[in-house]
């Protein structure tokens, strides 16, 4: 894996419109059943415009930086032997239905341990008006060969 990765910062991803029917199946396949995760009325009289999505629904829009990192052709990184390693989120508010959020994604650490390499990532996620929603980081660990 390219060390030369570390402190870099890819172009903003393409805007990601959430959609309530996502997130209703985010929900059901996470096991998110509170009512505001799947139905309007529920989310609305709890003071929001529409469903919210579980905290990990921060991960969907993740995946579309994470596939610039991946496809990087200086990265070095082969996927077949990518494993993820390790997840968090810190979240200013709910992602809700109806958002249009942009993801951009820094590449935080870069680290060599024996033949593995492990990169952590930092996708910060804001909102339409530029107000941040959600940070999420990602370690992926990457097998060295056999």
């Amino acid at each position: 894996m390219n060390p030369e990765l570390q402190g870099r910062v890819f172009p903003p991803a393409e805007p990601y419109l959430v959609g309530r029917e996502k997130v209703r199946e985010f929900a059901r396949a996470v096991f998110a059943t509170h009512p505001i995760n799947l139905d309007p009325a529920a989310a609305q009289a709890a003071g929001y415009a529409d469903v919210v999505a579980p905290p990990t629904f921060a991960v969907v829009v993740q995946e579309h930086t994470l596939a610039q990192l991946l496809s990087e052709p200086d990265a070095g990184i082969d996927f077949t032997r990518v494993v993820h390693g390790d997840q968090r989120f810190t979240s200013t508010r709910p992602i809700v239905a109806g958002d249009l959020l942009t993801a951009t994604l820094t590449v935080s650490s870069v680290k060599t341990l024996g033949p593995h390499s492990m990169v952590t990532a930092e996708t910060n996620v804001t909102d339409s008006a530029g107000e941040h929603v959600v940070t999420a980081i990602s370690t992926l660990v990457v097998r060295g060969e056999e």
